[in-house]
């Protein structure tokens, strides 16, 4: 079974520490809480400088798709984040601290918790025509995609079930290998 996750269905809620917003695409499991989640995807706006939320036990791969970046210092280390569509690895329990290098920005954010079950997700952005494995998660980011028969838009997304598909991205689209406990269903 496919699961289609438009954009237009996702809500706007404030982070965890109340400093910008989020647009969760999908988490496992289903429903969970910022607490709970064995992995998680969202849209995260942000608007203003200021430290990220702590998430203990959580580690993140964030990626910039909207604005001109980030000015990090995540433990104490200065990253410059201001190439979109890379994928940057980091501890969620680290304080992170923002500064916005020429106004908002929009992230992709992969979360997963260590000794959850699950292993890391892997991120990759991709263009053109590529096979994805059962249970990808696929979200469209600067144009157009269609996998398993499903045209997506902008940040529309589409979760595989058990069989693997082909996707044709006409723009940048992120494909996130996830993996889930052997009982969990697949979308």
């Amino acid at each position: 079974m496919i699961r289609a996750l438009p954009a237009s269905a996702r809500t706007a809620v404030p982070w965890k520490n109340g400093g910008g917003v989020t647009r969760e695409i999908a988490a496992w499991p289903e429903g969970a809480g910022m607490d709970a989640f064995a992995w998680r995807v969202s849209l995260a706006e942000v608007a203003a400088d200021g430290q990220f939320s702590a998430f203990p036990e959580v580690d993140r791969t964030l990626t910039v798709v909207e604005g001109a970046g980030m000015d990090l210092t995540v433990g104490g280390e200065r990253w410059i984040v201001n190439t979109r569509y890379e994928p940057r690895d980091f501890r969620g329990d680290v304080p992170t601290d923002c500064r916005l290098l020429d106004g908002p920005v929009v992230n992709l954010n992969v979360m997963w918790r260590r000794g959850a079950g699950s292993t890391a997700p892997t991120v990759a952005v991709v263009r053109g025509r590529l096979r994805v494995c059962a249970g990808t998660l696929v979200v469209a980011l600067d144009g157009t995609a269609e996998v398993a028969g499903l045209a997506l838009g902008p940040y529309d997304a589409v979760q595989l079930g058990d069989e693997e598909a082909v996707l044709h991205a006409r723009g940048r689209t992120a494909v996130i290998g996830l993996s889930l406990p052997a009982d969990a269903p697949l979308a």
